[in-house]
């Protein structure tokens, strides 16, 4: 069904194109023909964080930013969705246009700046949910006018609400789209915020009497010693687990060349694969083993997402690929995975 919309999608500004497919995505799921858009996925548990994941592939944050389409997204084959990145307050995100496609490098350029309902939304969307499949993950931010120095109370607002409704919460503080946010990655000022969050983790966690993980997604564009200071800070606070990665403000290889290279915003897509594939590899020798990872940024393939579980990714995502590949992608995957774990298994001594 993909293959047959998406020279229409594709025709169309990729926002509205954007909005139009999730529309199409529900009226599919809601008629019961969701058959339509993607075969049934198989079953790979995998475990991380502490959760059961039904299989290790799932569906990046950004794509459905206020949790309106969790059930009809989950029945794509999905092991788990991430939605958001929610703030305390609806904002407008940045102005349009703000997203843009780059088809013959199967990239996306954004500059959406976490344009969203606000938490109290997404929130009612998620209780409205049946999610029969599948784990939920829920990516926090900040409001735009928020100064970095009081972002730790946007965090916090966010995390306790969504804390009873979420499998897993991510701490966005990558986005190059939202100024000054990526500062929240410097060694101190990372430290200051995940500590207050894992102190808030521990509180709520006894108030709800369950333990829900919170993750960290980190940039690309990191250079080796912000990494090393990362991992620091990461290992020191225990953090449940890490995302890599978001986007770049980068143009890597013959997307630098594109009409479009100079647009503002963050890079996704093939071009990505290597870059954030060499911070996956680098996060994965420097953080504790029981610290796990998300490998996302450049999936088009099962090659690709058996590539980042070569470097150490224990469940990976997609979002760009989705958008080229369509939801075949999910099976592909899934099974690449399959396969290889089923080798190891078999040229494992008895």
């Amino acid at each position: 069904m993909y293959r047959i919309t998406r020279p229409f999608l594709f025709g169309l500004d990729a926002e509205r194109a954007h909005e139009l497919s999730l529309k199409m995505l529900d009226a599919a799921f809601n008629s019961g023909v969701t058959g339509l858009v993607a075969k049934p996925a198989k079953v790979l548990p995998t475990r991380a964080f502490g959760l059961t994941f039904p299989n290790p592939v799932g569906l990046a944050a950004g794509l459905d930013k206020n949790g309106a389409h969790i059930d009809a997204l989950l029945a794509l084959g999905f092991g788990f969705i991430e939605i958001g990145t929610v703030t305390p307050k609806p904002q407008a995100g940045n102005p349009k246009p703000r997203l843009f496609r780059l088809p013959q490098h199967g990239a996306i350029i954004n500059r959406m700046g976490f344009n969203n309902l606000g938490v109290d939304a997404l929130v009612e969307n998620v209780r409205r949910a049946q999610r029969r499949s599948g784990l939920l993950g829920i990516n926090i931010g900040k409001n735009k006018d928020t100064p970095n120095e009081q972002a730790a109370q946007d965090y916090l607002f966010c995390l306790e609400r969504v804390f009873p409704l979420a499998d897993y919460v991510t701490v966005n503080i990558s986005s190059p789209n939202t100024a000054g946010l990526r500062e929240l990655q410097e060694e101190s000022a990372l430290r200051q915020l995940l500590s207050r969050l894992r102190d808030a983790q521990e509180t709520l966690g006894s108030r709800h009497r369950k333990r829900v993980p919170m993750l960290v997604k980190l940039a690309p564009d990191l250079s080796d010693r912000d990494i090393d200071a990362a991992c620091r800070v990461l290992g020191d606070l225990n953090i449940d687990g890490v995302i890599a990665t978001n986007t770049t403000i980068t143009r890597p290889g013959a997307a630098a060349n594109h009409a479009l290279a100079k647009q503002a915003g963050g890079l996704s897509g093939t071009p990505l694969m290597e870059q954030s594939t060499l911070v996956l590899r680098k996060l994965r020798k420097g953080l504790p083993e029981s610290i796990p990872l998300i490998g996302v940024g450049g999936i088009d393939s099962g090659a690709d997402a058996l590539t980042k579980i070569s470097a150490g990714a224990t469940l990976v995502q997609l979002y760009s690929g989705l958008v080229y590949r369509g939801p075949e992608l999910i099976g592909e995957c899934i099974e690449s995975i399959r396969r290889r774990k089923e080798f190891r298994a078999g040229a494992a001594p008895a």
